[in-house]
């Protein structure tokens, strides 16, 4: 079994997020997302609209999507690569070579961004 994970807070889901997680999980059979953890975003001054547990819940109904973990901090890649057996790492192309580190655990895919969505599109159209 061929195993993908992708990280992301994944809050205001939207189509290009849904899109995202259809492109990752097609790279493979099994699909774990790492989600950032309110902690997490607090450290990275990132604010999210739902909780985790919300958050969770949500990427859990998805039918693309067939483990949710919490990403705690920056450092827990390579780890959550190693203990999940993950074969392709998948991130945005707008992270691109940040995380080619990984290479050595295994494949890394940046996938391009869905056009036209954002969640901070959202959040500047609602204001």
């Amino acid at each position: 079994m061929k195993k993908v994970i992708t990280y992301g807070t994944f809050d205001l889901l939207h189509w290009g997020h849904i899109k995202l997680l259809e492109r990752a999980k097609e790279l493979g059979d099994y699909l774990v997302v790492a989600i950032s953890t309110d902690e997490f975003n607090r450290l990275k001054h990132k604010e999210a609209y739902h909780s985790f547990e919300h958050r969770k819940l949500i990427l859990e109904a998805i039918r693309y999507v067939d483990e949710v973990i919490p990403e705690s901090d920056w450092e827990q890649k390579i780890q959550d690569v190693k203990d999940h057996n993950i074969d392709i790492f998948v991130m945005g192309d707008d992270w691109k070579g940040e995380f080619d580190f990984l290479k050595d655990y295994c494949e890394v895919v940046y996938l391009p961004r869905t056009t036209g969505i954002s969640t901070t599109k959202i959040k500047d159209d609602l204001r």
